[in-house]
Parts: C-alpha cells; structure tokens; sequence
C-alpha cells in the first residue's frame, strides 16, 4: 500500500455516454479491476440508479422535485436496492429496461434489467418507501469518520488494475489491512456525460469499491469477486464522499462476505453487503 501526500491527478471525463433513452456506452473509465475489458460494477450500479430515477421523474408523479431526478418530488425514497449479477459485464453498449413491479403511494418496487449484447447481466430491484418527519424518534450509532480532507490519498492502482480503480480518490481513515479497512472514496468524474445525475445515483456509484479496499489474499493469488451487492439506507446521503467501513470475511468452502457500514462525512448512512465467490487465481499451463 502507498500513501501519498497529494491528492490523485486531476481527471475530466465520464464513466458513461448515452447512446439514447436506454442504451449507455462506458468509457475506459469504467474498466474492471479482475479484467479490464470488463467493466467495474461500482459505476454501473450508480447507473442502474440513474436508469430508476429517470423512470420514476417520467412517471405520473410528473417532472423532477427539487432535489434532482431522484424521484423525491414523489414524497418516496429509495431505502434498499439490491443487485444481482448474472454474468459478465463486458465493456461493451448496454441496455437498462425499468419496470415499476408494485406502484403504491406509501410503497414502491422498481426492477432495473441491464443487457448486454441482448443477455441479461444484472438485475436490481429498489424499494421506496414514504417519506415522514420522524426527526423526534431517530436514533442509532453516530459514530463519524474522520473528515477525508484531513487524510492521505491511496493509489490503488498499486495494487489493482483497470480504469475505475485509477479514477477514485480512495482516503484510508487508518492503514488498510487484510480483512478490514475504512475509507473515504469520491471521484471527479460524471456518471453519464451531459446529464444531471441525482446526488444518491452519484454516492451509489463508488459502494462496490468496497469489496477492493480490504482483501484478505491478494488478488494475483485467490479470486473472490462479488456476484450481489445489497444496500440498505436509514437516510440520504449529502456531500460528494462515500465513506465505507468495510469487514471481509472468508469461508472454508470457497464463500465470502464483504459487510460495509456506508457514511457520508455527517455519520452512518446504511449498510451494504456483498456474497463473494472464494477461489485459487488459475496457474498458468495447468
């Protein structure tokens, strides 16, 4: 692990192009870290976001509220989304299909399904819930990261290939070790060229980082990529920082689990957590 003293080069850019009303283009920017003709899925989730609230501000709940496309005007907010992964996510055009599966007033699910060259490779479903003042009975722990303005950057790109990977500003609150590290992450490029992203899609983007900052084996010998990620939100994130407090564990069966208490720089935020599968990197001519 390296830290240096300076934030990561200036980048311009974005993960995404829109092709039309469905269909993205990733740039080199969304590039993978186990295959860099694949894509990272962390952009691809916020894209998924972006697919939902784009469909939900066009539904006849009518135009965008004041807090952005995030289908807040609607008085529901998302509070879980879950994501299978069902295949590769080639770097290649892909196509996101929304489907309101239970409307409601008080609460929704809305399934996204992204394809790939016609496959189906992910498919998400969110929950939204109502919106109500509950300020007098919040509670839970409150317990804040240090600020990342006050931290070392990491290169990551160190240790890990891939376009994503080398666009992230990555802040270890503490030195990272096997198994457990906590950390800011933000970036400075858009999700999707030209179009107005909601502050939630753009926090949503930079959680599957997660499965990267705390490897217990390194990944030029053992394999362990997620094939889910799930997250659940007690509220809304604010600030352009996702602040992940990550555990890995592993299984003596070739299973792993990568848990995260999710942050923005005000306190916990929700959780996420990802079922990875465990296995020994390939040996070459064997």
């Amino acid at each position: 692990m390296s830290l240096t003293t300076s934030p990561s080069p200036s980048l311009e850019g974005s993960y995404f192009e829109a092709i039309d009303e469905h269909r993205y283009k990733p740039t080199h920017h969304a590039s993978g870290a186990w295959d860099p003709n694949d894509q990272h899925f962390s952009p691809l989730g916020g894209l998924i976001v972006h697919a939902l609230d784009r469909h939900r501000a066009a539904g006849p709940d009518g135009p965008d509220g004041p807090d952005g496309p995030d289908g807040s005007d609607s008085g529901l907010l998302l509070s879980r989304i879950s994501y299978d992964i069902l295949g590769r996510l080639a770097l290649d055009e892909c196509e996101i299909e929304v489907e309101t599966i239970r409307p409601g007033r008080t609460i929704e699910l809305v399934e996204a399904v992204v394809r790939i060259a016609g496959r189906p490779v992910v498919r998400a479903r969110a929950w939204y819930l109502t919106a109500v003042d509950t300020a007098a009975v919040a509670g839970g722990p409150d317990d804040r990261l240090a600020p990342p303005e006050s931290l070392a950057p990491w290169r990551m790109s160190e240790d890990w290939p891939g376009g994503y990977i080398a666009s992230v500003d990555v802040r270890p609150v503490g030195p990272p070790r096997p198994g457990r590290t906590t950390a800011w992450v933000s970036t400075p490029l858009d999700l999707v060229a030209g179009q107005e992203v909601s502050p939630l899609a753009s926090y949503l983007a930079l959680v599957d980082t997660a499965n990267g900052i705390a490897v217990r084996q390194s990944p030029a010998e053992w394999m362990f990529p997620n094939v889910d990620l799930t997250v659940h939100l007690h509220r809304r994130p604010r600030g352009p920082w996702t602040g992940l407090d990550t555990t890995v564990t592993f299984g003596p069966t070739g299973q792993g689990l990568t848990s995260t208490v999710l942050h923005d720089v005000h306190g916990p935020v929700g959780q996420a957590q990802q079922i990875l599968t465990v296995r020994p990197q390939p040996v070459p001519g064997v």
